[in-house]
C-alpha cells in the first residue's frame, strides 16, 4: 500500500500508529447462571414438544421452538464469554471473537426455518381444528412461567452492565409473557370449547418469533459484513476526530465489530505540526472508549498534509 509504519517515536516518520484497547465486562462471573439455565430450558422443551404432541397442541409446540431459541442464545452468549478468552494466534490474530457472530446468524436461520414448519402446521390445524388437552397445556405452560421466570432473574441483576446478559434476561422475561398467553388460551378453550384458538395463538407466537429473529438476523448480517454496529455514528465519530488539536484531516476510517459486543477503528489522522506523542493518542483511544463504546482503536498518524494517501479517495463515505 505503499505505507512505513514506524513505532520508534524517537524518530519522526510520515507515519506513525496508536494502539488502545479498550476492554469489554465479559460474562465470565454468569458461568452458573447459564449452566441452570440452560439445563432448565432444555428440560423444558423437551417437555413442551412431548406433552404438546400428546395434547394435539400446536401452540405448545410452538411455545417449544421459540423456548430451543432461547437455548441457543444463550448457549451463544456463553459461548461468546469463553470463546473471547482465547489468546490470538499466527492464524487468528484476533483471537476467536467473530465464532458468535457467525453463531447468531446461524441460529437466526434456524429459528426462522423453525417459524415456517411451525406456522404450516397451524395454519392446516385452522381448516382442521383437533381437540386439545386443556388442562395439559395449561400445566405445561405454567410450567414455562417458572422456568422461563426464574431463569430471567438469575441474568436480573447484570442486565443494565453487560449486553449479553441483557439480552439473556429479556429472552427469559419474554418468553415467560409468551408462556402466559399459552396459559390463558387454555382457559379460553375450556370456557368457549373453540379449539381453533390453539392453532391461532400458534400463529402468534411464530409472529412474535419472527419479530425478534429478524432483528437478530439483520444484526448478525450486519457484524458478517463488517457494517458499523447498531448505537455507533460513523459521522459522528469522524467529527469527534476531525476536532481534535492539530488534526487537519482524517480518512480511511473504518469501524466494525471483532465480536457481537466488541467494536473496532481504524483511521487516518493528518497532524502536519508532527507526531503529538504516545499519550495523546492514548488519550483519544480511551475517549473513543468512553464515548462511543469502541474497545479496539488503531490510530495511524500522517504527518505530511500536501501528500494524499492512497487509501483516502478508495475508501471515502458515501
Amino acid at each position: 500500500m505503499g505505507h512505513d509504519h514506524n513505532h520508534d517515536h524517537d524518530h519522526e516518520d510520515d507515519h506513525d500508529h496508536g494502539h488502545g484497547h479498550g476492554h469489554s465486562h465479559g460474562v465470565t462471573d454468569y458461568n452458573n447462571a447459564f449452566l441452570i439455565g440452560t439445563l432448565l430450558n432444555i428440560s423444558f422443551v423437551v417437555a413442551e414438544v412431548f406433552y404438546g404432541y400428546l395434547a394435539h397442541s400446536v401452540a405448545l409446540v410452538a411455545d417449544a421452538g421459540h423456548n430451543l431459541g432461547d437455548v441457543l442464545g444463550l448457549l451463544l452468549a456463553w459461548g461468546a464469554s469463553i470463546l473471547a478468552k482465547r489468546a490470538p494466534c499466527d492464524r487468528y490474530t484476533y483471537g476467536l471473537r467473530r465464532s458468535s457472530i457467525l453463531a447468531s446468524l446461524f441460529n437466526a436461520v434456524v429459528l426462522l426455518v423453525t417459524v415456517g414448519g411451525i406456522s404450516w402446521e397451524a395454519v392446516r390445524r385452522l381448516s382442521t381444528p383437533e381437540p386439545v388437552a386443556e388442562w395439559t397445556v395449561i400445566a405445561i405452560a405454567s410450567l414455562g412461567i417458572l422456568i422461563n421466570g426464574g431463569t430471567a432473574l438469575l441474568f436480573a441483576s447484570g442486565r443494565k452492565g453487560d449486553l449479553n446478559i441483557r439480552g439473556a434476561f429479556m429472552h427469559m422475561a419474554s418468553d415467560a409473557a409468551l408462556s402466559l398467553g399459552v396459559v390463558l388460551s387454555g382457559f379460553l378453550i375450556l370456557a368457549t370449547g373453540w379449539s381453533w384458538i390453539d392453532p391461532l395463538l400458534s400463529l402468534v407466537i411464530a409472529g412474535v418469533i419472527v419479530y425478534g429473529t429478524w432483528d437478530l438476523l439483520t444484526h448478525s448480517l450486519n457484524l458478517a459484513l463488517d457494517g458499523v454496529p447498531p448505537g455507533i455514528d460513523l459521522k459522528s465519530v469522524e467529527s469527534y476526530l476531525a476536532q481534535l488539536p492539530g488534526v487537519i484531516g482524517v480518512h480511511d476510517l473504518h469501524i466494525w465489530g471483532m465480536s457481537t459486543t466488541e467494536t473496532a477503528l481504524t483511521a487516518h489522522l493528518v497532524l502536519p505540526n508532527g507526531y503529538p506523542g504516545d499519550a495523546f493518542l492514548d488519550e483519544i483511544c480511551h475517549h473513543l472508549q468512553e464515548k462511543f463504546s469502541i474497545a479496539h482503536s488503531t490510530l495511524q498518524v500522517e504527518i505530511d498534509g500536501t501528500h494524499t494517501c492512497s487509501l483516502e479517495k478508495s475508501h471515502q463515505h458515501a
